[in-house]
């Protein structure tokens, strides 16, 4: 299995450092690196390994075996040419699994068509989360797909009480209670016998427009 193979952080700015670090707390091996030795430095303590080199070298990144890895993540923000040219030479490594930081669309766009698999836009993401959380009534949101949503909310006085087997939630609505969490209780999933109470707080999965539409009844 890919996921608990060893993974290549590029650029150790407040990104890259948080998330080789993160990675490296659940027990993935790391490699992380970047040009700035008094960043390297700082992380030494931190991140087993953790070198200061030059990743928009070619030969360098061979000499250090970035090569035989199957996923990489460029999280270079500040430099774009740094940035673009990392993410081509790991395609051009055949790197399996390419992740990339971008801070626009059309930065995004050219790292698809360079090879990036996937593409992290953290700022433009967060940015939009919160916009979420702040103009609604959720209590956390998460979009998982174009356009398609997981939110945390309270149930809408109109679940509340009723079996949601009885609710006809989907054919109304269009959105599905995967979970519900009663008050000073675990997370548990919901069932058509599931029964609502005021104050527990529920996970719904929907098209985003409708988990929106829910969460305002609330």
């Amino acid at each position: 299995m890919a996921e608990n193979l060893p993974v290549v952080v590029i650029g150790m700015g407040r990104f890259g450092s948080a998330l080789a670090l993160e990675l490296a707390r659940r027990g993935t091996e790391v490699l992380a690196i970047d040009n700035r030795p008094k960043i390297v430095q700082a992380l030494a303590g931190r991140l087993t390994h953790v070198i200061t080199a030059d990743a928009t070298d070619i030969d360098t990144l061979r000499e250090l075996g970035v090569d035989e890895f199957y996923r990489a993540v460029v999280a270079i923000g500040g430099d774009l040419e740094a940035n673009i040219l990392a993410t081509s030479l790991l395609a051009e490594l055949e790197i399996d699994d390419i992740w990339a930081k971008a801070v626009t669309h059309q930065h995004k766009r050219i790292l698809e068509r360079i090879g990036a698999h996937h593409i992290v836009l953290p700022e433009h993401d967060m940015g939009e989360r919160v916009a979420h959380l702040v103009g609604g009534r959720m209590l956390d949101y998460i979009e998982v797909d174009e356009n398609f949503a997981l939110a945390k909310t309270h149930p809408p006085r109109e679940l509340v009480d009723v079996p949601l087997g009885e609710t006809r939630l989907r054919s109304k609505h269009g959105v599905t209670v995967v979970c519900v969490k009663p008050v000073g209780e675990q997370f548990t999933y919901a069932t058509p016998d599931t029964v609502l109470q005021y104050g527990d707080v529920i996970l719904v999965a929907g098209p985003i427009e409708k988990v929106e539409r829910l969460a305002d009844r609330t």
